[in-house]
């Protein structure tokens, strides 16, 4: 049990994967521990804080609202109005405009593709 490349200790056989092709090949147990050639870092101490910034509030502060007005009510009663217009049309000329360049794109395409399947199926004649 465990006996190749003489990497294996008292029967236990380690693994990693192995560089660019990452195909499992036998290891040392610290290589198959630390994969990738990491290493544990050796300073238990954490980093300094870079930018730090104070937690309290003082009551001189101005807190600023930068996300502005919260729009999205308003969005959610004007898509869900019962109008008979589908979702992907309600905004007018520019949602039919991009459904419609949609649909001409999807169909050249599939008849392009059928158009390629039946020229590649064809034999060539010499």
């Amino acid at each position: 049990m465990g006996g190749g490349c003489g990497r294996s200790t008292r029967g236990v056989m380690y693994y990693k994967f192995s560089g660019f092709m990452q195909k499992l090949a036998g290891a040392w147990a610290s290589d198959a521990y630390s994969p990738q050639g990491l290493r544990p870092v050796v300073s238990t101490e954490a980093p300094p804080i870079i930018f730090a910034t104070s937690t309290k509030l003082n009551s001189s502060s101005i807190a600023y609202d930068f996300a502005g007005k919260n729009t999205v009510p308003e969005l959610q009663k004007f898509f869900q109005k019962s109008d008979g217009v589908p979702i992907h049309l309600k905004r007018g000329l520019p949602d039919q405009m991009l459904y419609r360049t949609t649909m001409v794109l999807t169909v050249r395409g599939t008849i392009y593709c059928l158009i390629a399947l039946y020229m590649a199926s064809q034999p060539r004649n010499k």
